[in-house]
């Protein structure tokens, strides 16, 4: 797996002066932006502090890297069942929405560290008979439940006003089919400008919070990060959160790897031997951690900055890193922060209902390329009760499952059944692990 394509392209981006070195890093900034800010405008975390740590995480990710893999770092979609589920437990319970979140994110700290966790089980034992209990009969049916569980929450916002939602979910389409260059990198961030720009023209968005907002200030206050639940701590909830939250990380970690697969393909270098999986599972594991101590999503490395690295041919990381210095300014400008805030929640729907079907389509993709056989009756079981107990514990009565004092979502109490039913089972064939030149190498 770690023979690759060499590939002609600009390491040095400087080479081509500073006008084009910094339009280049604007373009990463703009490709990512429309997927990061649209994370904390679903969940009710905040924007700035969202933008702030994707830079600061992104740099983060670089140091530990070496300074060699040219990967933006941006907010994370998987998690978004874990902090809806948390936020609806802690309202129910009497907690404000922002404290709700505040526990929610030290979940996803502890997911952070199970990065951790598998970089130095990778380390020592290597990536293959690690990734043997992780494998896509257990991954892909993980992604598609976590698209089918946010979807209930797409469809309420689009009823909100259903011509803003088509309008958002066709100009995305069409962008993404018929676009050119630029025009198909950003869809998302396209869809969610002219639905906007059409909610303003009809008179759906209030400005006058906007010119009350100044230009100028902190990301985030104290009551947004995790200093807020010691002043209301709940030892049953917090324990509760963190075991609804943390087995996320085993789909993400799964697509870290695939992305990581995917830049070294682009790129022609094997990032995968070096700076080594290890040291890039640990550079997203940290960000993702940071992060979530101040109130900002978990981070994953982008697929959307991966596009642009095949499109431009520059591959020098440091475009990427100027992109997060970027992404940092724009995080002390509160103006910016409450004009994202005021988006119709039908065109934040309209948006959704693409991306959180993509997740889905995702999970599918990852069966089908692995040739996962559902033959087998013990396929069959695996994939059948994990997409059962996420989704019919979502949409349940209670939309939690309790042992004891412990409270489970669909999501966590569905990771740990899958991986426990594939690891018990008779017959469980070794996962089958992407070659960064795109063909498949089998492991026993």
């Amino acid at each position: 797996m770690n023979q690759i394509v060499e590939k002609e392209g600009i390491t040095d981006a400087r080479e081509l002066g500073m006008p084009k070195y910094v339009i280049l890093g604007v373009q990463h900034l703009f490709a990512m932006f429309g997927a990061t800010v649209l994370v904390p405008v679903l969940t009710g975390l905040s924007v700035s502090s969202t933008l702030l740590f994707a830079g600061i995480g992104t740099l983060v990710f670089h140091c530990v890297s070496k300074f060699k893999v040219p990967a933006f770092l941006g907010s994370s979609f998987a998690f978004l069942g874990g902090y809806m589920s948390v936020k609806a437990l802690g309202i129910e319970q009497g907690m404000s929405e922002t404290l709700a979140l505040d526990y929610a994110c030290i979940g996803v700290f502890f997911a952070g560290l199970c990065y951790f966790v598998m970089a130095g089980l990778i380390k020592s034992y290597g990536i293959e008979r690690m990734l043997h209990f992780f494998p896509p009969l257990v991954t892909g049916p993980m992604i598609i439940a976590i698209g089918l569980v946010l979807s209930g929450s797409a469809i309420q916002n689009c009823a909100t006003n259903w011509p803003l939602a088509l309008v958002a979910l066709v100009t995305v389409i069409l962008s993404s089919v018929y676009g050119k260059g630029i025009i198909r990198i950003i869809p998302i961030l396209l869809g969610v400008v002219v639905s906007y720009a059409l909610a303003v023209v009809m008179g759906e968005v209030d400005f006058t919070s906007l010119s009350e907002a100044a230009w100028i200030g902190l990301p985030f206050s104290r009551e947004q990060t995790v200093l807020a639940v010691l002043d209301h701590m709940d030892t049953t909830f917090l324990i509760s959160t963190i075991i609804a939250i943390m087995p996320i990380a085993i789909a993400t970690i799964m697509e870290h790897i695939g992305d990581m697969c995917a830049i070294s393909s682009t790129v022609g270098k094997d990032f995968l031997k070096e700076p080594g999986l290890h040291r890039t599972l640990m550079g997203d594991g940290l960000a993702t951690a940071l992060a979530s101590l101040f109130g900002a999503p978990a981070n994953t490395t982008y697929g959307e900055n991966t596009g642009v690295l095949n499109l431009t041919k520059v591959f020098d990381p440091a475009v990427i890193r100027l992109a997060a210095c970027f992404a940092i300014l724009l995080s002390f400008c509160p103006k910016f922060a409450c004009l994202i805030g005021l988006m119709p929640a039908a065109t934040i729907g309209g948006v959704s209902l693409i991306l959180y079907g993509m997740i889905s389509a995702v999970g599918v993709r990852n069966l089908v390329e692995d040739s996962v056989d559902f033959n087998s009756s013990r396929n069959v079981f695996v994939a059948a009760l994990i997409l059962v107990i996420a989704i019919g514990v979502k949409y349940g009565a209670n939309d939690e499952v309790s042992i004891g004092p412990i409270h489970f979502s669909g999501l966590a109490l569905s990771a740990i059944v899958g991986v426990t039913l594939n690891a018990i089972l008779p017959g469980r064939l070794g996962m089958k692990i992407k070659s960064v030149h795109g063909k498949d190498k089998p492991h026993n």
